[in-house]
């Protein structure tokens, strides 16, 4: 097996060990991130760490860390355990603002928002 091979049999291996959650999130961010701007993406996945962080569609974070620091069992159980399971509409409340008075949505130096399409992700 050469290194390439290797290395994306580590990843494939990696990845069935996430968050089914997490997953989604993360691809649905890679998949509208390459057509905005860099403010734009920063903007988003600060919503989204909120969200996660504050544990309240779900628990997954919390769990990975029991699983990794504490209890060091490595074998977290996810909720939903499965990518099937895990729906279109759960994913979009993560990408949606906060509804906590007091909470403000992050606020960049406006030089991020008036950036040239060049610095847009071109993956």
């Amino acid at each position: 097996m050469s290194k390439a091979d290797d290395w994306i049999f580590a990843t494939i291996q990696s990845l069935k060990k996430a968050s089914p959650t997490s997953l989604k999130i993360f691809l649905r961010l890679i998949r509208e991130g390459r057509l905005q701007g860099i403010g734009q993406c920063l903007v988003r996945e600060y919503r989204i760490v909120c969200h996660i962080l504050k544990g309240d569609f779900s628990k997954d974070f919390f769990e990975g860390c029991r699983a990794i620091l504490l209890d060091k069992d490595r074998n977290p159980k996810w909720e939903p355990s499965k990518l099937e399971l895990v729906s279109d509409s759960d994913v979009s409340t993560y990408f949606s603002k906060l509804d906590d008075e007091g909470w403000k949505d992050l606020e960049l130096p406006k030089r991020f928002n008036n950036l040239p399409v060049c610095a847009m992700s071109k993956l």
